[in-house]
């Protein structure tokens, strides 16, 4: 089932300005016996990226009443909301309407060895564009991903590693990054692009709850390249272990497992 507004369809008006402009935001979760995983950091996310683009976010309470008219007890929800329908033009309407579409699908059946024993990646020839006002933020204008995504069909590489343009890590297509570095973690800064994922948090506060130093730093493609380990995160497919970028190679640390369980036992909290 899918919700446009909180009624079942499928349908968003055709002056939609995030149709017509990408002029809104979204974020991805699964639902496992019809609890939203992390959802209060969910929606705190989502009314932080809303207010960044000064639109008026739901409540959470209309929120939760949509997922809860949901029918599928296990699924994967994406919540769209835009600034709503306005004339031709850039200019917002002086009084918009936000909308909301909850869409859902069935969960993703990744390998269970992607988690286990870990992922090849490609390292992406589009580069992610400067945009500081806009950097973190999970908005709807994700052409970059979309390229990125089409370079490769390898069915081998189960994701792509996409730079600025100074050639600084910056994450996954659909992913945020980490690297183990002399027993710490570093994860790439999203100062001046990329997206700030819900499941990127929660490892540095897991992290960090254990006594586990995490930098926030610029992550070049040397530094990359000497990490102890690499991983990848997002809130759907938890954490993938990265083992190989070409010809470089990395091992599943016992560090990663060890992160791997505390994101199981946060999500089942």
């Amino acid at each position: 089932m899918n919700l446009i507004n909180g009624v079942a369809g499928d349908t968003l008006s055709v002056r939609d300005r995030g149709l017509a402009y990408g002029d809104g935001v979204f974020r991805t979760f699964p639902v496992r016996a019809g609890k939203p995983l992390l959802w209060q950091r969910q929606y705190a996310k989502l009314a932080h990226d809303c207010a960044a683009l000064q639109i008026d976010c739901l409540s959470r309470a209309i929120l939760e009443r949509d997922i809860a008219l949901i029918e599928a007890a296990d699924c994967v929800v994406k919540i769209i909301v835009t600034r709503g329908d306005s004339a031709r033009g850039y200019a917002p309407p002086l009084e918009p309407v936000p909308a909301r579409a909850i869409i859902t699908g069935p969960l993703l059946e990744y390998p269970d060895r992607f988690a286990a024993e870990g992922i090849r990646v490609h390292l992406c020839r589009i580069r992610l564009a400067s945009q500081p006002r806009l950097a973190g933020i999970k908005h709807l204008n994700r052409l970059e991903n979309v390229l990125a995504r089409m370079e490769r069909n390898d069915p081998a590489i189960a994701e792509g590693l996409l730079c600025d343009a100074r050639d600084n890590v910056i994450g996954g297509t659909m992913s945020n990054l980490f690297i183990v570095e002399a027993g710490k973690l570093v994860t790439p800064a999203l100062t001046d692009c990329g997206v700030a994922g819900v499941m990127r948090d929660l490892v540095i506060d897991l992290a960090r709850a254990h006594g586990l130093a995490v930098d926030i730093a610029a992550v070049s493609l040397d530094r990359l390249g000497a990490a102890d380990a690499v991983f990848v995160v997002n809130s759907v497919i938890g954490l993938w272990p990265v083992i190989a970028l070409k010809r470089q190679v990395w091992q599943k640390s016992a560090l990663t497992a060890q992160i791997q369980h505390w994101i199981a036992d946060a999500q089942g909290a």
